[in-house]
């Protein structure tokens, strides 16, 4: 018995590719960034959760440093890796890798998101925010162009740093990639001198007393968090 032909439908090679959109968000050099930081981030967790099971102090410690980075600082981060021990060969390299997914991960999407590439509707208002802040530095760093950019990444004020300083470059006309590389090389330099002076501090304070490092460490999240909570009660409308 002859068996009718299986027709098989066509598929339209369009329907097989992202939609345009994603595909310029794919194809831009921001794009691009964001994926990378995005896996490097995941590396960076699978590490810790690989490392648990050899080394759970020593991952307890590199944990602790990264969320005091992400929530706190640089400074409060490094200066709990040398209250707990840690040296220069890790407390560097974490400080440096922290910083890197943080400009890899929020400077694409602020871009992305500014050129309505990407709909986040729940990070519109910390978009907004963060181009506010931006704009108001914007017009003191395009004086000097980059050496204004790689002073304002490495000078430890309020609102400075790799974040903001590459939200600043992509406002004042950067291309894309020498803003990351001049805001990384700037945030390389200014956690060796950090490191540095952390170290020296942490090395005074263990001669005092023993809890005195992490005496330290408390000291300096506590001057950030007072310094964050100052600049909001600032920027808070006035009655009248």
């Amino acid at each position: 018995m002859h068996k009718p032909d299986i027709v098989r439908p066509q598929l339209d090679p369009a329907t097989l590719q992202p939609p345009p959109g994603k595909r310029r968000v794919m194809a831009s050099a921001e794009g691009f960034m964001l994926q990378l930081g995005l896996s490097i981030g995941l590396l960076m967790i699978v590490a810790f959760g690989i490392s648990w099971h050899f080394y759970p102090e020593w991952t307890l410690a590199f944990a602790a440093v990264t969320g005091l980075n992400l929530a706190i600082g640089r400074a409060a981060g490094m200066s709990f890796g040398y209250a707990s021990g840690l040296a220069h060969v890790q407390v560097i390299p974490i400080s440096m890798l922290l910083e890197t997914i943080q400009v890899l991960v929020i400077y694409p999407l602020f871009v992305l998101s500014l050129q309505n590439l990407l709909d986040l509707p729940r990070l519109k208002p910390l978009v907004a925010r963060m181009q506010l802040s931006a704009e108001a530095r914007r017009g003191t760093i395009r004086k000097f162009g980059i050496v204004g950019l790689f002073v304002f990444v490495f000078i430890p004020f309020w609102m400075t740093g790799p974040v903001a300083g590459s939200l600043i470059g992509f406002l004042i006309g950067l291309r894309p990639w020498v803003n990351v590389a001049i805001v990384l090389s700037s945030t390389y330099v200014a956690i060796g001198v950090w490191a540095l002076l952390l170290n020296e501090l942490n090395a005074w304070a263990s001669t005092v007393n023993r809890f005195a490092p992490y005496a330290l460490v408390l000291a300096v999240v506590l001057i950030i968090v007072a310094g964050h909570v100052l600049r909001w009660h600032r920027r808070r409308p006035r009655k009248a």
